[in-house]
């Protein structure tokens, strides 16, 4: 299949570039039988006794630097993960690439740090710190909103780039799971009333994310890989569930990715990284539902979500949020999907 089939306009004025006021408060696009037009609060009543919700717990660390080199020219950093105690993955902008041994120099509240450029990966530069960049990131780095917000982080960010199930001790994503900012504690607890129960896992989201598909069939395109846990009560969560014939209900493409990963052979805990690529074809072994926001055209994750109701299905209701005006992206708004059983 080419990339082109999942190529669409997608108008620049439809990018949300802020939260709505209230998480809740986003509109849903739900599409078990036909489409409806609801608001996010009103997901519950898509949910019965018995369902498994799974969300992504992973925290967002405030990943971009701005230092400059030895020789004076200007870098932002742009952290894709941590390697070692003293080692980080990252992106580079600068007038020109970074050399082997280029030496990085940043300075935050009169403190002075450097990193050396040691190598390369694909796209990404590997740094060697001089102290340890968990507590520099922690402590200077910025929110790090995605290119297509098209200004810096503030203060709303802080709170609203975020989940208010993440678990705040393990700061690993460089982009948040998106479709979970939707929840709040009380429609959790709404839905926890309902007798749905809530399953936890960890994927580690990379800048990888955003990168479009350039090949031109999608099966050429070599899909970023991400670090994921899926843990032993998850999957006993999940057993339980299909037993008593109830839904999977994935948050987020981040969360299918995980689930999918963890029974690629037998359901069972997985700790590792995944390179699953979900393209149409792909057969679900797990997900029933999944909530998810829109994506970017000709992005892996518009993919996963063809592949999961349908080429043709997908297209219809991208044309129809598109036409309804729908808020795109990742402060955008949410879609609930069902599985293609076909």
């Amino acid at each position: 299949m080419k990339t082109e089939k999942f190529n669409y306009d997608l108008p620049e004025h439809l990018i949300a570039q802020y939260p709505s006021k209230n998480r809740v408060d986003s509109r849903l696009l739900a599409c078990i039988n036909e489409a409806e037009h609801r608001q996010f609060k009103d997901i519950a009543s898509y949910m019965e006794k018995g369902d498994l919700l799974v969300v992504n717990q992973t925290s967002v660390i405030p990943a971009r630097l701005h230092g400059e080199k030895s020789t004076g020219g200007k870098v932002e950093i742009f952290l894709e993960r941590f390697l070692s105690h003293h080692q980080t993955l990252v992106q580079i902008k600068s007038s020109r690439s970074p050399k082997e041994q280029t030496q990085l120099n940043f300075c935050f509240d009169s403190k002075n740090f450097s990193a050396v450029v040691t190598g390369r990966q694909d796209n990404f530069f590997i740094l060697e710190w001089a102290s340890d960049p968990h507590e520099i990131f922690e402590s200077f780095g910025e929110i790090p909103l995605p290119p297509y917000m098209h200004r810096s982080a503030e203060k709303i960010d802080e709170e609203r780039y975020e989940t208010v199930y993440a678990d705040t001790q393990r700061k690993e994503s460089v982009a948040a799971p998106t479709a979970g900012m939707h929840f709040d504690a009380q429609l959790l607890d709404e839905i926890k009333s309902k007798g749905v129960t809530l399953g936890y896992l960890n994927l580690q989201v990379g800048a990888g994310t955003f990168q479009p598909v350039k090949t031109e069939l999608i099966t050429e395109h070599q899909i970023h890989k991400e670090l994921i846990e899926v843990d032993a009560r998850l999957i006993d969560q999940i057993k339980q569930t299909k037993a008593r014939g109830g839904r999977v209900i994935a948050v987020g493409t981040t969360s299918v990715r995980a689930l999918e990963t963890a029974c690629q052979q037998d359901l069972q805990p997985f700790v590792g990284e995944t390179q699953l690529f979900i393209y149409p074809g792909y057969k679900f072994k797990v997900v029933d539902l999944m909530i998810t926001n829109f994506h970017l055209p000709k992005s892996s994750l518009l993919m996963l979500v063809a592949a999961f109701i349908g080429y043709e299905k997908m297209i219809d209701l991208y044309q129809l949020a598109i036409d309804k005006e729908y808020r795109f992206l990742s402060y955008g708004d949410a879609m609930l999907l069902k599985k293609n059983e076909i």
